[in-house]
Parts: C-alpha cells; structure tokens; sequence
C-alpha cells in the first residue's frame, strides 16, 4: 500500500507476484553490491539472474536512453579496438569483457529503475544500507581482529577493506548507504531516526578505518552537498530546521566519534600518515598527478590509445584518472566518449533536481553520491567500480521516469484546469 500511493507515474507493468519478485531482485542486487572479493562476484550471479527475469517479464527500451546506449557502445567499441593487439593476454581480454558487461547493467537499471520507479528505488535503498552494514561490519571486524583470521582477509596494508579487495574501493562504496542512513536520521521519526544513526555510525566508522583519504572527503563533502540540496528543495520550514539541527548534532557526535578513535595509538599513527597532503606516490615527475600530465600529452599523439592495462609498463603506476585511462585505453574514441557520457549524466542530474517527485529524496542522495564518485575519479581509476555503473544507471533511470511524471503532472493539471 506504501507504493499504492504513486503507482500511477510509473505503473507496474508485471503480476503482482512477479513484481514482487522483481522488486526482491532489486533489493538483493543492491544488498550484493557489496561483496566483490571475489570474481566472478555474488553481485554479477545476481545482476545477471534479474536481468534475465525482467527481460522476460518486459523491459522497455525508450528512446531517452539513446544516447546513453549511444555513448556507453561508442566508449567500449574503442577499449575493444585500442586491445585488438593484446588479446592474447588474459587480463586484458577480462578487462573488455568486464566493461562490456559494466554497459550492460547500466542500461539494465536504469530500464528498470524507469518504471515502478518508487518501489524499485525505496528496494534498491533498503539493498545498499543491508550492503553496507555487511561490508562495514566485516571491515570493522578484520581491523580489530575480531573474528579468528579475519584481520589477514579483511585488511590490506593494516587498512579496513571488508568484503572488498581495496581499502579505497570499501570507502568510495559505502558512501552511499552512509548518506541513505544520514538522510533518514535528519528526517525520519526518533525510532527509525535512532535506527538509522546507528547504521549511520557503523559505516562512517568503517570508512574512517579503511584510511582512504578520497572516502573521508568524500563521505564529508557529498553529505553537506546532500543536506544542502534537501534544505533547498524542502517544502517546510519545519523540516528544513530539523535538518539543520539534526545535521549539527550529527557533525558533533561525528567529531567526538573520531577524538575517541584517534586517542587508540595505531589508529592515530595511520590517520596521521594517511590524512598528510604530501605522499610520496603523489610527488615528482612520475608522481601521481606528473603522470597525468605526461598521459595527457601521450594522448594527443595516439589516437588508438595504448590499449587496456598497459600504462603501468609506461610508467611505475597505473594512471589513477578514469577519463585518462579512458584515452590510454581506448584512444580518442573512448577518452572523448567516456567522459562525455559521465558529465551529460551530472548537466542531466543538476537539471531535475528541483523537480518535485515522490523519490526525490532517493535521487538528492544517490545523484551526491555520484558526483562525488565523478569527481574522485580525477586521482583514481573509477571505471570499473559496480557501484559507479550502478549509480550511472540509477541517474538515468530516475531522469526518464521524472520526465515521464512532469509531463502527465502536467496534463493532469492542464485537465483539472479545463474542468474548471
């Protein structure tokens, strides 16, 4: 009955036993999202389950997902042709094959998220938070060793990395669900409140521990981007003061949270090395950000690119700048693709966030969330993250369905006026 409500903007199209089921598959694609230690992971097995029920129950390809199909073939046709000469090598085959099938999901959810919209989102939401509790608590576990040999397959480097294979992927990844918890402690009642800032407190703390300095950023920049949209776009004084009181209190047992992790002399000892500016993979003319510029200037001269995977035989690391790799990758073609596929997606986003529907809290959220993963991915290879794709879909997904809802609102207006 929750859903009842707005059924009418995107209307189921299946039995109601199997919308149930499709909505079950989207929560469980959400909840496995977050255990990608493993290859092939959970999350694909689950993703490729739900993509062949919802083909079979009838999915519609509309014509505002042209130019994202468009753009997400044009951008994989050049990874493919810049690795025609490396097929021999395995990794590199994975690598294509990987990025095709990351294009799949993203026109899979946002087919998905296009219709049914308000269930399918409040079911992915309820997905992630259950993800990232799971992740979070397998980090916090392995770092203080709680489960017997779990430091050694939860931790890298003495970093929380959880059920991911990265400490950088773990935190990058949980900021979404943290910002769905932060969402409902700022707006929800006190019981589910007291809930959320819970679960709120478990991933924020899981994050700290993985010492990603992107993640830390990250989780406090896109938060304050997100409070500040919903006191923007807030239709009542009352909830726009509580947001803001809540927000303050949630900053200050934020920062008394930390005071007492750093008074632990190995979790000071890390935080004070990880939170320095002034890291030595990041310094010097094949530093970090000295290998941007030399990429960049290798791209102007190879217009195929130097093909998947290859820039580290350049230089002694990867690039670390996914619209870089994007033309070391796949040349000219891909670099001026893929990026143009991620910014058409952010111009898109700006523009339907003042638009007033049901699942516009969802979409503050997860369109924060993405920014914030478009911007990191200017010192750190994002392009093959699930989350980013899932969130690249999702964003496509809701801009359709709130097309689809501007224009029967206003026929609907428009109907009630002739009435008159």
């Amino acid at each position: 009955m929750a859903y009842a409500a707005t059924a009418e903007i995107t209307p189921p199209v299946a039995a109601p036993r199997v919308l149930a089921l499709q909505r079950a598959l989207v929560w469980l694609a959400g909840a496995a999202s977050a255990i990608v230690f493993i290859e092939p992971s959970p999350y694909e097995f689950v993703t490729l389950c739900a993509a062949v029920l919802f083909f079979a129950t009838g999915l519609k390809l509309r014509i505002a997902f042209m130019p994202l199909l468009a753009l997400l073939v044009l951008v994989n046709i050049g990874y493919s042709i810049g690795a025609i000469p490396l097929f021999g090598e395995t990794d590199v085959l994975n690598w294509i094959m990987t990025s095709w099938y990351m294009a799949v999901t993203v026109i899979f959810f946002a087919l998905v998220i296009a219709e049914d919209t308000p269930a399918r989102l409040d079911m992915l939401r309820r997905g992630l938070v259950v993800g990232g509790m799971i992740a979070s608590l397998a980090a916090i576990a392995g770092y203080f060793n709680l489960v017997p040999g779990g430091h050694d397959l939860l931790t890298l480097y003495e970093r929380a990395r959880g059920t991911f294979k990265d400490p950088n992927v773990l935190g990058a990844y949980l900021i979404l669900p943290a910002l769905f918890a932060l969402q409902n402690v700022v707006t929800q009642r006190f019981a589910k409140a007291s809930r959320n800032a819970i679960a709120f407190g478990i991933i924020a703390l899981a994050i700290l521990l993985a010492f990603s300095r992107a993640a830390w950023g990250g989780l406090i920049l896109t938060a304050a981007f997100m409070l500040a949209l919903m006191v923007l776009t807030s239709t009542s004084r009352a909830e726009r003061s509580r947001i803001v009181v809540m927000a303050t209190i949630a900053v200050v047992l934020g920062v008394l949270l930390v005071a007492v992790l750093l008074s632990f002399d190995s979790i000071s000892e890390m935080f004070r090395q990880r939170a320095s500016l002034e890291q030595s993979y990041d310094e010097g003319r094949f530093g970090r950000f000295g290998r941007h510029i030399l990429g960049a200037e290798m791209a102007l001269d190879l217009p195929f690119g130097i093909g998947p995977l290859q820039f580290h035989r350049y230089f002694p690391e990867d690039t670390h700048n996914s619209y870089l790799n994007a033309f070391m990758s796949g040349g000219w073609l891909s670099g001026i693709c893929y990026p143009a596929l991620v910014f058409l997606t952010v111009i898109l986003g700006f523009r339907h966030v003042f638009v007033r529907v049901p699942w516009r809290g969802a979409y503050l959220a997860i369109f924060s969330a993405f920014l914030g993963t478009v911007g990191e991915g200017f010192v750190i290879d994002t392009d093959h993250w699930r989350h980013f794709w899932l969130m690249l879909g999702t964003m496509w997904g809701m801009i359709a369905a709130a097309q689809r809802y501007k224009t029967a609102d206003g026929a609907a207006i428009a109907a009630s006026e002739t009435r008159r």
